[in-house]
């Protein structure tokens, strides 16, 4: 306890207050639970002890930084308490960009009671046989040759992959490129895949002696490698060498490093073949390019014939229109779609089936990591594949109306019972091959991916060829 100096001194004294406490006295309790004088009696029950707790640390600085996020918690909980699931949602979705989401149905239902009352005498059919360039006669712009051959630098072994258009390619770039390089084709190899799966061989499918022939003043063309030359390898194609080339890749390419390996070793292999030379090719090449697809490759003779009778039939369902009709090729199998990554109006049951499908097809390829899709910027680029529905409204913004015969040329549509339908309300005179042919007629092609593309496009290639005998 402070002092107060009781000795006089020569001026007035006065005692010294004493110190001030550190804090007041009425914030203090003691120990035992007893408060200070001045001090109000603190809580009785437990739940005013802690309102009191509570209080306490909040209007201490160190507390309100502890609390406030709890508060903030609070009101937020408070508030979202008003505010509707939906409202949520509403937030969360952002607008899709125009042309991003397929809504090619609500536009059919918009434009269908005026396509059903459509009575206009258009007549779309016969406009697509008028001439529309002076000349007024095709001409082929295919030249054969009429000389020899030089010596062969060796043979060449090719692998067609993909289906039967891709197919067709592989063959027709590959006459090219044993032409350019002065080589002997070996008749292609159809590469089995786990999509098409079909093991058929050239000569299912093409008429093989007639493909020699064609270009036997061009190219050579053998359907199997001398004896001699293939016991270096076992007698075994996989024991060659070969090529893995870059797709796209020029003539020059092939020239500058193809030529040399073929001739050391007189035997190459490259597969696979699809896609693998450029189209900027010089004339000569494009030239045998055209050879092969429009002169030496014809279709077997069975199939040839199965198109031939397709084609009166479809010449006889058409009499409204003298026998004219349209062929159209579908490209929405189950295979285009899931490769393309587009999203149609199926939901979850079409995105499981077109994952199914990618891991099937071509494992790993759409899920590798890294690998990011957007099927919104693939349909605004216009890669998406069309529905059945939105060649149907093509074909009538043409002005083919619904007595128009139509040939449909594609494998089997993806959920075709739903796709189909809407395509059929328009062109009730629709006609495929399943409904043409008998079931003895296809039954020799079911399993066979290839040569049932084949009889479409015969079918195509018929109709083409005497439209103008016939129309």
């Amino acid at each position: 306890m402070p002092s107060f100096n009781r000795q006089p001194s020569s001026g007035p004294s006065t005692p010294s207050p004493p110190h001030s406490p550190l804090r007041s006295p009425r914030y203090r309790r003691s120990k035992t639970g007893r408060s200070f004088p001045g001090q109000p009696p603190g809580p009785k029950t437990p739940a005013q002890r802690i309102a009191w707790l509570f209080i306490s640390v909040i209007v201490r600085r160190q507390g309100i930084f502890l609390f406030a996020p709890l508060i903030y918690i609070t009101c937020m909980l408070m508030y979202m308490g008003t505010v509707s699931i939906e409202d949520v949602q509403k937030v969360k979705q952002h607008k899709p960009a125009p042309g991003s989401v397929y809504r090619s149905p609500q536009l059919y239902e918009k434009l269908r009671p005026e396509m059903d009352a459509d009575n206009s005498s258009a007549d779309a059919i016969s406009t697509i046989w008028k001439k529309s360039y002076k000349g007024g006669i095709w001409k082929p712009c295919v030249k054969k040759s009429t000389q020899g051959l030089a010596d062969s630098n060796g043979y060449i072994y090719i692998e067609a992959n993909g289906g039967l258009n891709q197919q067709r390619t592989s063959i027709c770039n590959a006459v090219a490129v044993a032409g350019y390089l002065n080589a002997t084709l070996l008749i292609p190899n159809f590469h089995f895949h786990s999509i098409w799966r079909d093991p058929s061989k050239f000569s299912d499918i093409y008429d093989e002696e007639f493909f020699i022939e064609a270009l036997k003043h061009d190219v050579r063309v053998v359907d199997q490698i001398p004896q001699y030359l293939m016991e270096r390898f076992d007698h075994n194609m996989t024991n060659v060498y070969n090529f893995k080339i870059k797709a796209w890749s020029s003539i020059q390419y092939y020239k500058d490093h193809v030529l040399p390996k073929l001739l050391e070793e007189k035997v190459i292999r490259i597969s696979p073949f699809a896609n693998r030379l450029s189209f900027d090719a010089p004339p000569a090449v494009q030239r045998l390019r055209c050879l092969a697809n429009y002169e030496a490759l014809r279709f077997a003779s069975p199939i040839l014939t199965l198109g031939e009778n397709l084609v009166a039939k479809m010449k006889a369902l058409s009499a409204n229109n003298s026998g004219r009709y349209i062929s159209v090729h579908l490209r929405f199998e189950e295979d285009m779609v899931a490769f393309s990554c587009c999203v149609y109006d199926g939901g979850k049951e079409e995105k499981q089936d077109m994952d199914i499908a990618r891991e099937k097809g071509w494992k790993g390829k759409f899920t590798k990591r890294g690998r990011v899709i957007r099927p919104g910027a693939i349909r605004i680029n216009g890669k998406c594949p069309l529905t059945p529905l939105e060649v149907g409204l093509m074909l009538r913004g043409m002005g083919f109306d619904k007595s128009t015969s139509i040939y449909l040329a594609s494998g089997k549509i993806y959920n075709s019972e739903k796709n189909m339908a809407p395509l059929f309300e328009m062109f009730p005179l629709l006609q495929t091959k399943e409904m043409l042919a008998s079931a003895e007629e296809l039954d020799p092609y079911r399993n066979y991916s290839s040569r049932m593309a084949a009889i479409d496009y015969t079918e195509i290639l018929v109709r083409w060829t005497l439209s103008d005998n016939t129309t």
